[in-house]
């Protein structure tokens, strides 16, 4: 039976078994998919060993996403412009393909929820990994413009030259979206893990804006909750993204597109 796998340290809180089971079940696909935890300095011993004894794939969560980046032996353009892989496949000819399904989750769930992104503007919160890994597919929607703001402006800024080529992007500080007219509000900071959300004026959120935390829970993150009770339209949290990017792992590996919906809500339910 083909093994899939999905490592990180800690793993036991992933849910990514529980997905691809489902859509294993949903597609017909006969596999099997496992977590693993991988100590600290292990991960190249043993993902060679995975895929020596006949691995067919693997997913990569925190902290490893960054030596999967620099062990696959090709990689996507999303990966290589993210800077880390989170999805690992091995070829035919033996190589190690690297991706990174993160951003086509997040735009994925955007667009199955109503939420148009083409020539719209879009803000996204923030300029660490989580935030690298989603740009390519936001410009690949075609935004108005994509505006990045962080805490530390140099950051965003740095951003916003890496990815200049690709698609209308700019930079700014959170104390600059004050005055901003927005469509799109996205949350790609750690904030809510602590309580708090970004330091983001009143004045941005309107009736018409939808705003998106990469974080979930089962009650509203802090983000949401501020958006809802500031204005706005909507407010969603990453539990579909979460969903979204697995399944184009799936798709990576076995060539099928499940459905996310129904997998979605029996997680949902879960929480």
């Amino acid at each position: 039976m083909d093994q899939y796998w999905v490592v990180g340290h800690p793993i036991k809180h992933s849910k990514s078994p529980e997905i691809h089971q489902a859509f294993a079940a949903q597609t017909q696909q006969v596999m099997e998919y496992s977590k693993h935890q991988l100590p600290l300095d292990g991960f190249e011993i043993e993902i060679a060993q995975f895929f020596t004894l006949g691995g067919q794939g693997c997913n990569v969560t925190v902290p490893f996403k960054e030596k999967a980046y620099h062990y696959a032996t090709r990689l996507t353009e999303r990966a290589r412009l993210a800077g880390a892989v989170n999805t690992l496949k091995k070829l035919e000819n033996g190589d190690i393909l690297g991706d990174n399904t993160d951003g086509e989750g997040l735009v994925q769930d955007l667009l199955n929820n109503g939420v148009p992104l083409k020539q719209k503007r879009i803000l996204l919160l923030g300029a660490g990994g989580a935030v690298r890994g989603v740009i390519l597919p936001l410009l690949k929607q075609n935004p108005a413009i994509l505006m990045i703001a962080n805490r530390t402006e140099s950051k965003a800024q740095q951003l916003a030259l890496d990815f200049q080529d690709y698609g209308s992007i700019t930079a700014l500080s959170l104390e600059d979206c004050a005055s901003l007219q927005v469509d799109v509000i996205i949350n790609a900071t750690s904030s809510g893990l602590a309580g708090t959300r970004p330091d983001l004026s009143d004045s941005v959120i309107h009736p018409e804006v939808t705003c998106y935390d990469m974080l979930y829970s089962a009650n509203s993150t802090p983000f949401n909750q501020w958006a809802i009770e500031c204005g706005a339209k909507r407010a969603l949290d990453g539990l579909g993204m979460l969903v979204g990017q697995a399944a184009e792992s799936f798709y990576l590996w076995r060539g099928v597109r499940p459905l996310t919906a129904p997998v979605l809500s029996t997680l949902r339910q879960q929480l």
